[in-house]
Order: structure tokens, then C-alpha cells, then sequence
């Protein structure tokens, strides 16, 4: 491949860091091809990146000095008038110029400073500390967002590498207690993309398998496809070690290899040696010692930079046909979400936006209802699914767990027999305690009715909070989408006072008529005057079953006794026979038998209440009345576990579906209101913008990878 060729392939991926990274997108979004160089702190990662430069550029310090990512674009240029010499026939030299002179061929420029160039190194070193404190501030905190910097020179091999901040493990000073977390995310982040070549940095004079930037290569590229090595300070290893076994692959294999190089020391950093000198120097290092010489051209910064050029030509080309698509499927996406939001300049005839959206949220919110939606859920009930759920479970098992006696209890119903006979004791079982007590507790029913009305309304407004969410007009109009709410929940609770109405009227209904003559009643149709007959029968039936069986008589001639049932007239004294309201006053009868002597009547007290048991016959009536009560409330039961539901439908459900899309336009489709409804929110604005650029960035970049 021709230097021209890979300029040209490599300033593609460039253009496109560029346009990205100038809408503030991140082009980590498309995956673009780029080298990141990963090493701890004292690896030597930015005498690695300043010898493959040329140039003293990069911060230095101790501690973490790059706190930022530094995107470093590195685009070759011919040189012009004198400086040609320095690269003939057009070729690229790495780092023949000194470092001390400013040259007019070699500048820097800064994405965040457009138009300025900077022909001084230590400048463009100053700015890159200073755009960092700027985003980070002094306390040795680090950020994500990268520094985007352009080197143009004839001295460089077009080449795009991403110096990343160095790996540590122990907080210094002012850092943060969690830097090795915040660091390590930010480096996986990077090298985690598949379209990333991994330069890991490694002293050759530690033990490689300790090496923290091959430790992290390898959680993301295990097999060791796309990580290449670099081994610095080859120098300084003990005398009659090598690397030898390393570039050999024989310690831990990666399939681009290893390349060592040889850096300045800090003792030629603080004596100003140049980086020319220090070029030289690693040449002649190589090629004189005696387990490099024979492979002194696969050594140095000069063999990596190529290596470099042509590793990240060759990884473009095979990602070029993955860009162009991940490039096209956003521009779509992000071209739909513009043209939901209004197009680019956001203008649309506010008429028919109210009546486009007041026509959409009405028919989403009868497909809800009806349950026709495309979007069904798999997991859980939805719209009118959760309305069934509430009448057909949640009232119906309310109303059908409502017992009339667990308020009701046996001496209350014994009282209420009493008192509905009045003056004369009833010789039947009475009815009027029957209805008395069945009203009561259909008035109970009440209750769960109007409950039911409540969680249907609430269903709606949960049906109308999903809609407004959902469609976007009312993400980009919020004054339209509180208006909406408005209007759809006053039309809610408006429909709902005809509609607890009629259920209440519904429960009176019940209550105010007992009919008695229901063919589901007891004895039904075929005997409807004679219900409190049947009931005293099978009570009558049911407390004989439960008596303990009496001995058959002998077969034969009966006995006086037994013509008199075993008692003897005039013998046996005549017992006394309970009173009508025995169970009222039987304690007070025990106290007064212990007297002798006539008792005199007094008048009753003012409260009078059961003070025993209930005999035999109240008994017998209390079960009467309890069988009927049961019967007919199971009756009601049923009819408005049926009605409840129907009415709700009619006055609520219904009618909002069929009447909501009116009380929408009389409302909100007035002239003087659409231009208020129709006000942007701030985020709308500001996302349209960004959607433009967005979009712009993404139409340039499809024109510059169109053509290749």
C-alpha cells in the first residue's frame, strides 16, 4: 500500500471523529476504527506517543496527568520549501526536526478552538492542561469527554490513536477513593468496542504476565486478535536479559505481535534531549546489540509507527462496509424522530396538529378499551382487560363475600321479631322482620357498587396517563398535553355523577321492593304465598334430623301410662309452662320464684333486653327468618353483580367512547386557544436542534464514506 493510499483511507475515519465529535455525539456510536494505548502510569505510554510524534507535546507530572481521553490525529503533509529535505520524494519520515524550532510545516489545532493553529508545542502541551482543569477542575479528577487534537506534519505517517488515562490502584492526594473503578470503566468503554486496536503498553523490565495492560486486553480480546504490544525501556533490563522469548511469542501470544522501543529517560527529559537525539539513540541501540541486531528493522518507534499505519488501513478497510450501515440505519432513525417532532424548522398548521391528535388519542383510546391494539401485553392485563378484571373479580367476589349475618346476629334477629309483632304476639312466623332485615343489608350492597364506579374511573385515568405518554405530540406540546388531561378528566368525573346515581338508585331500587313472588325465592312459583311455610318446614325437617333418635315403643297392649304419654293426671303436678317472653326476663322470674307469696306487678323497666337463651320456638323462628333473608339476599346478590356492571358500561365506558371525541373539540378546537396549546417545551427546541445537527453530521458522513 502507497503512503498516499493509507493517508487517504486513514483521514476518512478522521472526517468522521471529526463530524461527530463537532455535534457532540460520540463517535464511539458508530464504532469507528482507532487505536487506544493502554499502560499504567509508569509504562511509558507518552514518551511511546511523543517519540511516534516527533515532538514534546504531552503533560507531565506525577500522579495522573492525562485525566482525559486524548483523541490524537495524526495527518501527514509534504513538506514545503526547506522542510522538504526532511522527507524526499514525498515519502514520511518519522521525527527528524528538531524540537526547539518552531516549524511553519508542523502545527497543531484543537477541535474545541476552530481556525487556531498552534506552531508551538509547549502551547498546544498548556492548552491540553487547561481545557482538562477546565472540564475535571485541580483535584486530579478524570472525565470521559476527549480532547480532540490534530497534528499536521511531514514528519508524521497519517495515524489515529486514543491516548488513554493510565491504569493505577492506589488514591493519591485530592483523587477520588473510587479513581481505579472510575478509570477502569472509562478504558473498558473504549477497548470493550470491537472495531478497536488495543496498543498496550508494558515495561520490559517488569514481569509481563504483571503487565495491567495486557491484564485488561485480555478481558475484552481473550484470543488476542486485536491487542498489540509495545515493550518500552528495553534499556534498562539487567545485563544478559532480553525480550527475545516475547517477540517470539513464546510468553503470551497476540496475533499483531510486539515491537520494542526505546524512550527518553527523565534524566534526558530534564536535560532537554531531544526527541531526534532519542530517535537516534534507539537506532543505534538495536542495531548494536547483540539479540537485536539481526532484527534491528522490526525495532524502534520508526517500525511501530508504520505498523500502526498499516494495521489501522487494513482494520478501516474491513470495517468500511459496517460503517456505511451503522451510519444509514441511524440517519433513519434519527431523520423519523425529526419528522415526529415537526421537521427541521418545527412549522405545521396548528389546526390540523389539534385535530390530527384529538382524532389519534381518541382512536387509541377506543382500541384500548376494546382491546384491538397491536401492541398487546404479554405479561400483564391492559386497558379495557383491566375494567373486565374489575367487575367480574374484584366486585363480584366483594359482593358475593358479603354475609348478612356477620352483623345481623341471632338475638338481633330475635328483637326485631318481637318488636315487628307489635301488641299482639304473631302466631306465625312475621314477615315484616324478614324485610326489615333483608333491607338493611341490601343497602350494604351499596357500598362495593359505588366502589366499583370509582376503580373504573380510575382505570380510565390510567388508560388516559399511558396515551398522553405515549404519542409523541404530547412530549413536544406540553401545554397541549396538560390541557388534554384536563379536559379527558373533568369529562371523566362528570360522567361520573350520573353514573354513581344510577347504581345507587339501583341498590334503592332493591331495597324499597321485596319481591317475594322471585321464581329463584323460596318455593318459588309454586307456592309463592306460602314461602314462611316452606322455610318453617325445612327448619322444622333440619333441627329434627339433628335430635338424637328415641327408642321404638315395645309392640303390644298399651299401658294407662302410656295412653296418658307416661304421666299420671293425678299424680304427677301440672309444670309451669314458659312465658311469651320467658327469654327476656328469666333472671328476673329466678329471683322472684325464691319469694313465696303472690308477686306484685310492677311496671317495665326502661331498657328491656334478652337475658337468656333462645328457647325452642325463637329458635325455630330465628332460623325461619334467617333462611329467608339468605334466600332472597343471594337473589339481589346476583342481580347486581349482573346490573352494576352494565350500568357503569352505559354511563361511563361507553359513553366516554362515544362522546369523548366531542367534549375534545368543543373544548380545546377554539382559535384563540391553539396558538398557546401549540408552545413548544424548551427540551423540544433544544432536541430539534440536535436532531438537525445530528442528522447534518450523518449526511456528511455518509458522503465521505459513500465514495470509498
Amino acid at each position: 500500500m502507497t503512503t498516499g493510499f493509507a493517508t487517504e483511507i486513514v483521514s476518512i475515519v478522521n472526517k468522521l471523529q471529526d463530524v461527530f465529535a463537532t455535534v457532540g455525539a460520540s463517535a464511539a456510536s458508530i464504532d469507528l476504527p482507532q487505536i487506544c494505548v493502554l499502560g499504567s502510569q509508569s509504562s511509558g505510554k507518552s514518551s511511546v506517543l511523543e517519540n511516534i510524534v516527533g515532538r514534546d507535546f504531552l503533560p507531565r507530572g506525577t500522579g495522573i496527568v492525562t485525566r482525559r481521553p486524548l483523541v490524537l490525529q495524526l495527518i501527514h503533509r509534504p513538506a514545503t520549501g526547506a522542510a522538504a529535505a526532511n522527507a524526499p520524494n514525498g515519502d514520511a519520515k518519522v521525527a527528524t526536526a528538531g524540537d526547539a524550532k518552531a516549524n511553519p510545516d508542523e502545527w497543531g489545532e484543537f477541535l474545541h478552538l476552530p481556525g487556531e493553529k498552534f506552531y508551538d508545542f509547549n502551547k498546544i502541551r498548556a492548552e491540553i492542561v487547561r481545557d482538562t482543569e477546565a472540564k475535571t477542575g485541580r483535584n486530579a479528577g478524570i472525565s470521559p469527554q476527549p480532547i480532540n487534537l490534530r497534528i499536521f506534519s511531514p514528519n508524521v505517517l497519517t495515524l489515529t490513536l486514543v491516548d488513554l488515562p493510565g491504569l493505577t490502584k492506589v488514591p493519591v492526594g485530592d483523587q477520588p477513593k473510587d479513581i481505579e473503578k472510575q478509570i477502569r470503566d472509562m478504558l473498558l468503554k473504549y477497548i470493550s468496542k470491537p472495531a478497536c486496536i488495543v496498543l498496550a503498553v508494558t515495561a520490559a523490565n517488569t514481569d509481563l504476565a504483571n503487565s495491567d495492560g495486557l491484564k485488561l486486553a485480555r478481558e475484552v480480546d481473550p484470543e488476542g486478535l486485536r491487542t498489540i504490544g509495545v515493550l518500552t525501556k528495553v534499556d534498562l533490563m539487567d545485563q544478559g536479559t532480553d525480550v527475545v522469548d516475547i517477540l517470539a511469542g513464546r510468553i503470551i501470544p497476540l496475533r499483531l505481535g510486539y515491537v520494542p522501543v526505546v524512550n527518553r529517560g527523565q534524566r534526558d527529559i530534564d536535560t532537554s534531549k531531544s526527541i531526534a537525539a532519542a530517535l537516534e539513540h534507539e537506532r543505534q541501540f538495536f542495531e548494536n546489540h547483540p539479540s537485536y541486531k539481526a532484527k534491528a528493522q522490526f525495532c524502534g518507534t520508526p517500525y511501530l509507527a508504520r505498523k500502526l499505519n498499516n494495521i489501522l488501513m487494513h482494520h478501516i478497510r474491513a470495517t468500511l462496509p459496517d460503517i456505511k450501515q451503522r451510519i444509514s440505519a441511524q440517519l433513519q432513525k434519527y431523520n423519523m424522530e425529526l419528522l415526529s417532532l415537526g421537521g427541521p424548522m418545527g412549522d405545521a398548521n396548528s389546526q390540523s396538529v389539534v385535530l390530527s391528535v384529538i382524532t389519534e388519542f381518541t382512536n387509541e383510546f377506543r382500541t384500548v378499551i376494546d382491546g384491538n391494539t397491536n401492541d398487546l401485553s404479554l405479561n400483564e392485563l391492559s386497558g379495557g382487560a383491566r375494567i373486565s378484571f374489575v367487575y367480574h373479580e374484584l366486585f363480584n367476589n366483594g359482593v358475593r363475600s358479603i354475609d348478612p349475618f356477620d352483623q345481623v346476629k341471632d338475638g338481633d334477629i330475635r328483637t326485631i321479631l318481637y318488636n315487628s309483632s307489635g301488641s299482639t304476639p304473631a302466631l306465625f312466623v312475621g314477615t315484616n322482620a324478614f324485610e326489615v332485615i333483608v333491607k338493611q343489608q341490601i343497602k350494604r350492597l351499596e357500598e362495593p357498587s359505588l366502589k366499583c364506579c370509582q376503580l373504573v374511573y380510575e382505570e380510565l385515568i390510567r388508560i388516559l396517563g399511558q396515551l398522553l405518554a405515549k404519542m409523541q405530540a404530547f412530549r413536544r406540546y406540553p401545554q397541549l398535553r396538560e390541557r388534554f388531561n384536563s379536559v379527558v378528566v373533568n369529562f371523566f368525573k362528570n360522567s361520573m355523577t350520573p353514573t354513581t346515581k344510577l347504581v345507587s338508585d339501583m341498590v334503592a331500587m332493591q331495597a324499597c321492593y321485596v319481591n317475594t313472588t322471585h321464581p329463584d325465592f323460596i318455593n318459588g312459583h309454586k307456592a309463592r304465598h306460602c314461602s314462611p311455610c316452606l322455610a318453617l318446614a325445612i327448619v322444622t325437617d333440619r333441627l329434627n334430623q339433628s335430635k338424637p333418635a328415641t327408642p321404638e315403643p315395645k309392640q303390644g297392649k298399651p299401658t294407662a301410662a302410656q295412653l296418658n304419654n307416661n304421666k299420671d293426671l293425678d299424680v304427677e303436678p301440672r309444670k309451669e309452662e314458659q312465658s311469651f317472653f320467658g327469654s327476656f326476663f328469666s333472671a328476673a322470674k329466678g329471683q322472684q320464684a325464691k319469694k313465696k307469696g303472690p308477686q306484685p306487678i310492677e311496671a317495665p323497666p326502661q331498657v328491656i333486653r334478652p337475658q337468656a337463651a333462645l328457647n325452642e320456638r325463637e329458635t325455630i323462628e330465628t332460623e325461619v327468618i334467617k333462611l329467608l333473608i339468605h334466600s332472597y339476599f343471594n337473589i339481589v346478590k346476583r342481580e347486581m353483580i349482573d346490573m352494576v356492571p352494565k350500568a357503569i358500561s352505559l354511563t361511563l365506558v361507553n359513553y366516554s367512547k362515544e362522546n369523548l371525541q366531542r367534549e375534545l373539540l368543543q373544548e380545546l378546537y377554539k382559535p384563540e386557544v391553539l396558538d398557546e396549546l401549540l408552545k413548544e417545551s424548551e427540551h423540544v427546541v433544544s432536541r430539534r436542534k440536535e436532531l438537525v445537527q445530528m442528522v447534518s453530521a450523518l449526511n456528511k458522513a455518509e458522503e465521505i464514506v459513500a465514495g470509498v
